[in-house]
């Protein structure tokens, strides 16, 4: 486990664990003028969970694997926070003020909690179990706890398969728990198997996390601090997963990580295996079509993934690459550890592997120091790269990240304008994207019904939604469509007969 420099946990405390019973103590001291209401057990074989989800994909995974971890405790899924016996809100603290979505979301439980039990009794009020979990409660487990009395339980995103665990201190009587600790145990080894009803629910595209973590310590990222040093799971568990998930119905799955083409892996021999290695042993199993990776960084992006886009048609035409800057000056300051040049150069060996790939990317406006002529040597590789799709921010400070501090802070207003700049031209090579593949046939993976009845939403090799009138008994089946138009944001298709 890579260490985690103190200057971190400066604005917190020393240890969120150590602590937890002093401050447990100290919210209740503090609330006294509004006696603070205990989580409820109903005692029924059937509870209701309910999870909001912010953030990133592996968010979205970790969420699924919560109600995996609470399945064989009675916690069946539902849609509405005030239907739920237990609500988690699985945080995200990549963006700013990621915390202050958090008190606010809270707010509006505690409003949830006062209206349902006004006019009742005392002894008669109810409250769901709140939690916090993910990145943000990783970080801010000890503020998150005296500044919301309401809540009952925070833990981090290494420590969810002992949700059973958790729960079982607050039904025996323990005030608050906390655990952002970096387990020795894995807790993928500890989670149950997805039940077939929850992975049919899910759809027929899946994600499926087999790397967290991060070792590249990009000084404007909180990553390496709160999901730790790099982790690869073993080929077996993966695999294992991966052919329950295809045993439902799964036609796609989506192999995530932090850092994902770092993946080093070990199979039953002990050898270690890359993620190209992982990508063809995948490939051997009946029934599943399409492979996709995300997170990769550039400097991990070998040869040997590279010409695996071109011989494993399982492996489809787009790749997440992000860069964040086009300035070597900025990137140096970011501490990326590739150049510009570099990245380019990876780009360029991509698409002489795969002439059609689809690339998106990552970009950060407005960091510390960012110069106009930083700014324009951004917008320059833009046009020379030339983007299907790409996610594009304004720099935000992370408390403890060392960024936070550098000098040269960049005024809101001129990040605000040069951001309207660089996504005026990622969103028009995005639309140039789209219109050439009007008048193409594609593969089409049904996933979904659509908004209009009688309309199905399938996925196209590139990522892209495509529209396309169609029964629903042919979600989960790829058939050739052709494109037929391109609308505001949507592609229109008809299926060839």
């Amino acid at each position: 486990m890579a260490s985690i420099p103190k200057h971190f946990f400066d604005h917190q405390s020393k240890s969120d664990k150590n602590t937890n019973v002093a401050v447990a103590s100290k919210v209740v001291q503090k609330s006294n003028k509004k006696k603070q209401l205990r989580p409820t057990f109903n005692g029924k074989n059937t509870k209701k969970l309910f999870i909001k989800t912010y953030g990133c994909q592996m968010n979205v995974y970790d969420t699924q694997r919560m109600s995996d971890a609470l399945a064989p405790e009675g916690y069946v899924n539902v849609d509405s926070p005030d239907q739920a016996d237990m609500v988690i809100l699985n945080t995200c603290h990549i963006r700013e003020k990621a915390a202050e979505k958090i008190y606010s979301e809270l707010g509006r439980m505690r409003v949830m909690v006062d209206k349902k039990n006004r006019n009742l009794p005392e002894d008669q009020k109810t409250k769901p179990v709140i939690a916090i979990a993910g990145c943000v409660a990783q970080a801010e487990g000890r503020e998150i706890m005296r500044r919301a009395p309401i809540v009952d339980m925070v833990f981090g995103p290494q420590s969810y398969h002992k949700l059973p665990e958790m729960l079982g201190k607050l039904q025996a009587g323990q005030r608050k728990v906390v655990d952002t600790d970096f387990p020795t145990e894995d807790k993928f080894d500890s989670l149950p198997a997805a039940t077939k009803t929850n992975t049919i629910a899910r759809g027929v595209s899946a994600f499926l996390t087999i790397q967290e973590g991060c070792d590249k310590f990009c000084t404007f990222c909180v990553v390496p601090y709160t999901r730790g040093a790099e982790y690869s799971r073993s080929i077996a568990r993966i695999l294992n997963e991966a052919q329950n998930l295809v045993a439902a119905g799964v036609r796609e799955i989506t192999l995530l990580g932090q850092n994902v083409n770092a993946y080093h892996g070990q199979d039953d021999a002990g050898n270690t295996v890359n993620l190209s290695g992982l990508m063809a042993a995948l490939d051997t199993i009946d029934g599943l079509d399409r492979i996709r990776y995300t997170t990769s960084h550039p400097n991990d992006m070998d040869q040997q993934l590279i010409d695996l886009h071109r011989s494993q048609k399982s492996a489809m035409p787009y790749l997440h690459l992000p860069v964040q800057s086009g300035s070597n000056a900025i990137l140096e300051a970011m501490n990326r550890k590739h150049t510009r040049e570099s990245y380019i150069e990876v780009i360029e060996r991509i698409r002489l592997a795969r002439p059609d790939i689809a690339l998106s990317g990552d970009f950060i406006i407005g960091f510390p120091g960012e110069t106009d002529d930083d700014f324009d040597a951004t917008m320059d590789l833009v046009n020379q790269v030339t983007y299907s799709q790409a996610y594009s921010f304004k720099y935000s400070t992370r408390p403890g990240t060392s960024a936070a501090t550098m000098e040269n802070q960049i005024d809101d207003e001129i990040k605000t304008k040069r951001l309207a700049q660089l996504q005026d031209v990622l969103n028009t090579q995005q639309r140039q994207f789209n219109l050439n593949t009007v008048g193409r046939t594609l593969d089409i993976l049904f996933e979904r019904t659509g908004r209009d009845a009688g309309q199905l939403i399938g996925k196209s090799p590139y990522l892209q939604p495509i529209y396309v009138d169609a029964p629903t008994e042919l979600i989960g089946q790829i058939l050739p469509v052709y494109i037929e138009s391109l609308g505001n944001f949507a592609l229109k298709g008809k299926i060839v007969d």
